[in-house]
């Protein structure tokens, strides 16, 4: 028997909605010194109502939509300025899209960001007469552009209703999930899709979820997609699984190639009692390479958890929620810990901030309506750390407006006392790679490392953004940049990826000595020969030297570095 049907695919107002599947209702037990919350805009509806996730731009500036309100009630688009200085850039209508619940702009290397609306679009007699979703972009500017309307193809295959937010992968394209329609459960609103997006507007569906018996694959991912290093990307679905098939299924995790090859790793409420969880969330990425994420209900007092996931494992638990409710983590910050909010709970019942330390502790950084009438906003919806040191986000309800009942919602600010950084737009690269570099106070006379080896080729883009080319020897580790009053460094490590142009000779018996050229090789770890381990002598960045180890047969030479890995073009033959 197929699992019912969730509904309420579109308008999942937080304040009212019964069926908000994303519900954070929580704060925690242990409470840090408080912390101050500086209010920069509070709505008014004519803005915008219910404001999302927050994005800093190249300019320096920070981007956001709001899910509705706006001069057709379908939401708007703003700027704002860390300081304050508010700029409302456009609303949007039923053509270009309505309510961007959840979905935070991407912005891509020419500038110019994209989207995801979750009705609306090009044919709204679809969906219930309201449209089934739209991809767009917008200019630094704020002009709109419809480029996809979804369900274009017959029994909306190629998915309807994104409720998520995109990813920008490594070749360029946009990654992201619908949470219905698909190939499959076309007459009860659909599974939902993984989909592939050119920044033109050129679609392909890569999976249609509920694909196998019970959905045991997953259905309704609700939740953006992340990339790991090697380009495989990851994520949720908030039902589906193995496990609890007949109430519609308690969600699961998976990872999925760029070309739509989707394996499951997980799936939620696999332990007695669901202790391990149950209706994951988005995912985040760490530092190490693992993933954090939470789930809305199960763990130890079936309030929901915290789990940490490596790539190809399955699911720890590294806190469980008490009877407060459950909580989503948005980020690690810079200090090394995580930092997320509660929609409701907190000393006032209005959300919170908590951060969590990698060994699980749970702490309350700031409960929301901590001023009189909420003016300070109520039931917030993620962070982002800006690379000023503070974070940034927004509230969906309180402020100074009577516009709204309960208030429009707010931006705000909070500092922990963090220091500025910089951030790379992608986390590897090749030598020769243009890396774009946001942070503070750049200038023509900053000085940029890649490990500690000098770019000599920047493209300065004014004080918050700068170009970079990954420079030949550069190292796997930190990014710096040098300016006049100090020198920042990257919130992450970013990996130098290696390339392999050539090996000599092209045969041999074991113990013959291989020469391999290619760029990036100075931190190799590794070479194999079919899969068996060479001893190895690096030389130098371009160059290295291999010996057939013993039991190697004919097959592809595979070097793996602190950066990543590169595989030869032809086979190495074993005479």
């Amino acid at each position: 028997m197929r699992p019912p049907r969730l509904a309420c695919l579109r308008k999942l107002n937080w304040g009212n909605s019964a069926c908000a599947l994303l519900l954070l209702c929580v704060t925690t037990a242990i409470a840090l010194p408080a912390q101050t919350v500086t209010t920069l805009h509070s709505f008014d509806s004519t803005d915008g109502q219910l404001p999302e996730l927050l994005v800093q731009a190249t300019n320096g500036n920070l981007y956001a939509t709001t899910a509705e309100a706006g001069a057709n009630g379908y939401g708007t688009v703003f700027k704002i300025a860390p300081g304050g200085t508010f700029t409302l850039l456009d609303s949007f209508d039923a053509t270009v899209g309505e309510y961007p619940y959840g979905a935070p702009l991407v912005q891509d290397a020419n500038g110019d960001f994209y989207g995801t609306l979750q009705a609306g679009g090009a044919d709204l007699t679809l969906c219930g007469g309201s449209g089934c979703g739209t991809f767009f972009k917008m200019t630094l500017a704020g002009d709109l552009t419809t480029l996809y309307s979804f369900c274009s193809h017959s029994n909306c295959t190629d998915g309807t209703a994104p409720l998520t937010g995109l990813v920008l992968g490594t070749d360029g394209n946009f990654y992201g999930t619908t949470s219905a329609g698909g190939a499959n459960c076309v007459t009860d609103g659909g599974c939902g899709t993984v989909f592939k997006i050119t920044p033109g507007g050129a679609l392909t569906t890569l999976y249609s979820f509920c694909s196998k018996s019970d959905c045991t694959d997953g259905e309704f991912p609700t939740s953006w997609l992340i990339q790991a290093p090697g380009g495989v990307f990851y994520g949720t679905t908030f039902s589906g699984g193995s496990n609890c098939v007949v109430d519609g299924g308690c969600g699961t995790v998976f990872k999925i190639t760029p070309n739509g090859t989707l394996t499951t790793l997980y799936s939620f409420c696999a332990q007695s009692n669901c202790t391990d969880g149950s209706n994951p969330r988005a995912l985040i990425q760490a530092a190490n390479g693992d993933s954090y994420g939470t789930t809305k209900l199960g763990g130890a007092n079936n309030d929901g958890t915290i789990f940490k996931i490596t790539p190809g494992g399955k699911p720890v638990t590294v806190y469980s929620f008490d009877s407060t409710g459950s909580g989503s983590l948005s980020l690690q910050a810079t200090d090394g810990n995580f930092y997320g909010t509660t929609h409701t709970g907190g000393a006032n019942n209005a959300g919170a901030v908590f951060k969590m330390t990698p060994g699980g502790t749970v702490t309350t950084v700031y409960s929301f309506c901590a001023q009189s009438g909420c003016t300070d906003g109520s039931a917030p919806v993620g962070l982002l750390q800006d690379t000023n040191g503070k974070f940034y986000g927004s509230t969906e309800a309180g402020g100074t407006s009577s516009a709204c009942t309960g208030g429009c919602g707010t931006t705000y600010s909070l500092s922990v006392g963090l220091k500025p950084f910089v951030e790379t737009q992608t986390t590897s690269g090749k030598e020769g790679a243009k890396i774009g570099i946001l942070g503070q106070g750049f200038s023509s006379s900053s000085i940029v490392k890649f490990g500690g080896t000098k770019a000599t080729a920047i493209v300065l883009s004014g004080a918050t953004f700068i170009t970079a080319t990954v420079p030949a020897a550069a190292l796997t580790g930190s990014v710096t940049v040098t300016t006049a009053a100090t020198t920042l460094i990257s919130s992450q490590i970013f990996k130098v990826t290696p390339t392999m142009t050539s090996f000599a000779p092209p045969s041999g018996p074991v113990g013959t000595t291989v020469t391999i050229r290619g760029t990036g090789l100075k931190q190799t770890t590794e070479v194999t020969f079919n899969g068996k381990s060479a001893t190895i002598t690096p030389d130098s960045d371009t160059q290295l030297t291999a010996d057939v180890p013993s039991g190697a047969t004919t097959g592809k030479i595979v070097v793996t570095t602190k950066g990543g890995s590169a595989t030869s073009a032809t086979s190495f033959t074993v005479n």
